[in-house]
């Protein structure tokens, strides 16, 4: 039987929901290993002059614990 546990991360890209999604997977990767899965729980977006400046998301990260 194997044991996953899931976390909260939040990241952003100024290029595209794609890459703040990549952003998620490298920032939680820095200090987790054995990532699973991520769910996309909530995404955003800044404004600034009529354009979009950043996309930002918060995703659930779920990876395996070793015993």
């Amino acid at each position: 039987m194997s044991v996953h546990k899931t976390i909260e991360i939040s990241a952003e890209s100024s290029k595209g929901w794609s890459e703040a999604a990549e952003n998620v997977v490298k920032e939680a990767s820095r200090t987790v290993k054995d990532i699973k899965s991520i769910w996309v729980k909530d995404q955003s977006a800044t404004v600034k002059d009529g354009e979009i400046k950043s996309y930002r998301m918060n995703c659930k990260v779920t990876f395996e614990v070793k015993s």
